[in-house]
Formats: structure tokens, C-alpha cells, sequence
């Protein structure tokens, strides 16, 4: 059965706050037992809605679902939670909201719009270059994600469309048998914090036929630490025929790894303009391991930062096509960062600012990682020149360095192959360097 907004006092006129009327709709649906919630053609402004189990919200072709950035039409989902890890992020609040549910669906060819651009603005910190993080009218603590969904089991979002994150746009945490099929995510490509997907200590995850355009992770596996306490590892997870733009990582795994992040697959997927391709980052001690990657293209670029801003002063990543990392956090005394193993790259064909990178430590060493038929263009493509070295978050930070087109720290049973082709700068580099690591191959023909 249908329930019409309009049918419980919504109204289309972008300016009212229709949180009551909707809310009411989606309670008689489940008050029936399960229901589809309709938002017909038009724009409506509401506050924080809950959905809940057995109701499909469905947003007709036309329909914008607009969110309210006013914290007190917000819902303080992390009250509960207790979590003091670097970049987390849980203040602010979530627009639509689901915990501990079952059979949703968010479906439709509307716009779910989270107002972002409102927030974000160009202070030119970057010297007129118009790349950098752009700087925000509120902190992080009052700018809501646009999704909060907790122990959801059989999660679907299909067809919508995302537009303008004011924070991360679809947070799906501790959730299980989740389909993202078909959703277009249309961030700011300069907007700080607005993740695209973020499937944090979830199982079973399906992620296709989307775009998603994000200045954070366009899409970012992670186990945040009050989540892991909750719901364990994060496994099973397959992406694939997706169209990703980031200013930081296309795929990011990490860098909350709290707990196991395990069986990962992504596959026959175009990164374009991001500042890493596939980055996965060791921080919080756990294991990532069985994680693999194949038939990508793409490019990846240094964009300029604006380091004598405080709030967001540069980008994480140089230009790495590949980026694996297992380092402490912020100083020698933290939490060993844990293990990576089991990694697999194929038929990665890029262009790209720096090289593949990986980098353990001595007490985190990386293991069995399989790289071939990579092809790359090292070319300079904007306004920023090769010389850096990008570990952040870490004790190692942002360093200069050579860029090799392969760097290899504290990696055991490393193998990389395939071909390499290096304009401007970039010969007067060596081609391969390692240290303190044992049986590593790389074949790598110029071209």
C-alpha cells in the first residue's frame, strides 16, 4: 500500500518543515506492518526522519527530499557512543536515520539534497588556484550526515540520487545483506568530510552501477571503533562497475580498522581526478587481509593545498594509484597498526602523480601482496609538482621524497609487474626502491 505525504499535510513549497507529516506516514505504514512512503514531485524541507522496518521510501522522479541543517531538527545518533578516534566524526547529527531494523528500501529517481552547498564556500587559501579543501560555515560538529543507518539487516538504496552532503552521505554501520545498486552521489568535489558510501563493520555488501563525486572517500570500508565493539569484523563486501571522482581516495579501506576488515573485492570500476586510487591504511591494530582489485582505469592527482589554514589545510595523497599503509597513528606510543596481507592488484591501467607505495613498519610488516599487468603514466597533470611523500594520518605525516613509480618499506613477499611509462619530471626518479624488506620483485618494463 501507498502513503502519500501529501495525503498527511506535506507540502511542496522547499520552506516548510514537513517532519511531522512525513514521520506520520512512515508510522502508519508500519503501524500496517510495511508500506511504501511516497514523495510525489516537488521539493520538501523535513528534519530528521526515522524509517523503520518493512517500509520502502520511495521518491518519485521530480521529488526532493530536502534535509534541514539545524541542529535541533537533527538526530543525535552517537549519544551512546563512546569513541575518541582521530577523524571520527560522530557529532552533527544524521537526517534519515534507521537502527536495529529490517527490509528497508530507499528506491526512486528523486533527490535526496543535504543542502552541503550552504556550508562549503572558496576562501581562495590556496593562492587562486581553486583545488584545495574549500573552508565551512560550521564545524563538524554541526553539520549532520545525510544517513545514519545501524543494524539494518536487508538494506537496499537503488536508483536515488544524493545531492550535496553536508558530511558522510551514506554511513551504513553494523549492517548485513545491503544492495547499493544504481545511485548517483553528486558532492562537492571540494567539500571536506563528504564521504560518498560508507560501509563501516557491515556483512554482505553489494556496491553497483553507481556514480558517486565526493571531495572525501567516494567509497570508504572501515570498522570504527564503537561499531566494532558492537558488530565485530567487516567482511564481504563486492564493488563493482562504478564511476568514482574523490579528492582523497576512490576505494579507502581503514583508516579505522578497529576490527578484522576481510574479503574484499572491487572490479571493473574508473577513478577519475582522485588524490589516491586504492588506498588501504593499518591504524588501529587489527587485520586486513583478502582484499582484491581488478580491471580499473583512471587517473589520480596532486591537487595544492593551503597549510597555512587551520581548519583542513591539505588533501591525503600525492597522486599513489596505489596506497598501502600499516603505521602508528600519532606517536611511537600508539597501538600497533596491525596487520595487511592477502592483497591483490590486476590490470590497473592509470595515470598518474606518484607511484605505488607500501609501507609497513617493522612490528607491521606487509605480507603477500600481488600486483601485474599494472600499467602507468607518471605525468604531471595540474598545477603541483612530484616530491612528496603522504602518510597522514601518522607519526610520519606529509615528508619530501623521491617518487619511484614502486616503493617498498618493511613489505615481505612483495611481487608487482607490468609497465611504466615517465614523462616531465618524474625520470629523474629512480624507477624502484625499497628498504628493510625481504623477497620483493618488481618487474617493471619503460616504455
Amino acid at each position: 500500500m501507498d502513503y502519500i505525504i501529501t495525503e498527511y499535510g506535506a507540502v511542496a513549497d522547499g520552506a516548510t518543515n514537513n517532519r511531522e507529516a512525513i514521520q506520520h506516514a512512515i508510522d502508519a505504514a508500519t503501524a500496517a506492518g510495511g508500506g511504501r512512503v511516497v514523495i510525489p514531485n516537488g521539493r520538501f524541507l523535513t528534519g530528521a526522519l526515522v524509517l523503520k522496518s518493512n517500509v520502502t521510501l520511495h521518491l518519485a522522479t521530480g521529488a526532493w527530499l530536502i534535509g534541514s541543517l539545524d541542529l535541533a531538527d537533527g538526530i543525535d545518533f552517537a549519544a551512546e557512543f563512546d569513541d575518541d578516534t582521530e577523524t571520527s566524526g560522530w557529532e552533527g547529527g544524521c537526517f534519515l536515520f534507521a537502527r536495529h531494523a529490517e527490509n528497508i528500501t530507499i528506491e526512486g529517481h528523486g533527490t535526496i539534497y543535504g543542502q552541503g552547498d550552504k556550508v562549503f564556500y572558496d576562501d581562495d587559501a590556496d593562492g587562486g588556484l581553486h583545488e584545495c579543501p574549500k573552508n565551512v560555515r560550521t564545524p563538524a560538529s554541526e553539520r549532520p550526515r545525510t544517513t545514519f543507518f545501524e543494524d539494518v539487516e536487508n538494506l537496499t538504496v537503488r536508483d536515488v540520487t544524493f545531492r550535496d552532503a553536508a558530511f558522510w552521505t551514506l554511513h551504513m554501520a553494523g549492517c548485513r545483506h545491503v544492495l547499493v545498486d544504481g545511485i548517483r552521489i553528486l558532492n562537492d568535489q571540494r567539500g571536506v568530510n563528504n564521504d560518498g558510501i560508507d560501509p563501516d563493520t557491515c556483512q554482505d555488501v553489494i556496491i553497483t552501477n553507481c556514480i558517486v563525486k565526493a571531495g572525501d572517500d567516494a567509497i570508504v570500508v572501515k570498522n570504527t571503533p564503537p561499531m566494532a565493539a558492537k558488530y565485530g569484523a567487516c567482511e564481504n563486501i563486492v564493488i563493482s562497475d562504478c564511476v568514482l571522482y574523490s579528492h582523497d581516495s576512490a576505494l579507502k579501506i581503514g583508516t579505522e580498522t578497529a576490527n578484522a576488515i576481510r574479503h574484499v573485492v572491487i572490479s571493473d570500476c574508473v577513478f577519475r581526478d582522485c588524490s589516491r586510487g586504492v588506498g588501504i591504511w593499518g591504524r588501529d591494530g587489527a587485520v586486513i587481509e583478502d582484499i582484491h582489485v581488478h580491471h580499473v582505469s583512471g587517473n589520480t592527482t596532486h591537487y595544492a593545498d593551503c597549510p597555512q589554514r587551520e581548519f583542513a589545510p591539505r588533501w591525503w595523497g600525492q597522486g599513489e594509484p596505489v596506497f598501502i599503509s600499516a603505521t602508528p597513528r600519532v606517536t611511537p606510543s600508539s597501538p600497533l597498526p596491525g596487520v595487511i596481507r592477502d592483497v591483490t592488484f590486476d590490470h590497473i591501467w592509470m595515470t598518474c602523480e606518484s607511484g605505488v607505495f607500501i609501507a609497513g613498519e617493522q612490528d607491521a610488516v606487509i605480507e603477500n601482496v600481488d600486483i601485474s599487468d599494472i600499467r602507468l603514466i607518471q605525468r604531471v597533470q595540474g598545477t603541483q609538482r612530484p616530491g612528496l611523500f603522504d602518510e597522514q594520518p601518522s607519526v610520519h605525516d606529509v615528508y619530501e621524497h623521491d617518487i619511484p613509480a614502486v616503493y617498498v618499506r618493511h613489505g615481505r613477499d612483495i611481487t608487482v609487474s607490468g609497465v611504466v611509462r615517465r614523462e616531465d619530471g618524474f625520470r629523474a626518479f629512480p624507477l624502484v626502491e625499497t628498504e628493510s624488506s625481504e623477497r620483493v620483485s618488481v618487474k617493471l618494463s619503460e616504455r
